[in-house]
């Protein structure tokens, strides 16, 4: 039934952003016809929260690693800026300025992940 999860990232500048996801993160893409990339992200988990009293509904997109801090450095090698390091109970939370303005969380997880099922 259910064989993916496609999620989009909107930008005043979806060239640099494209340009990014395949040159700084290094992700693999085809190409859906003229020069329209679709990324290969990695595996994915899905999460329903419920919102605080008076909040809207709304997303969230993370990217997830094992290593915030040497994620973080890599990242920085290659010229990314990423915000500061929070500490919540669920994991230590950055995230990473993407081209164009806008940005895209990255955290290490402290829960049980559901990547390997």
């Amino acid at each position: 039934m259910i064989l993916g999860l496609h999620a989009i990232l909107y930008s005043p500048d979806a060239e640099r952003v494209r340009a990014f996801l395949r040159d700084v993160l290094g992700l693999k893409s085809v190409d859906a016809g003229h020069g329209w990339l679709i990324f290969a992200a990695p595996p994915a988990e899905l999460a329903a929260h419920p919102v605080e009293e008076g909040e809207k509904p709304h997303h969230e997109l993370y990217l997830m690693c094992d290593d915030l801090k040497a994620t973080m450095k890599e990242l920085e090698s290659k010229g990314v800026k990423c915000g500061p390091v929070t500490e919540a109970r669920w994991g230590s939370i950055t995230s990473i300025h993407l081209p164009g303005g806008g940005g895209l969380g990255l955290y290490q997880p402290k829960h049980p992940t559901a990547l390997k099922l």
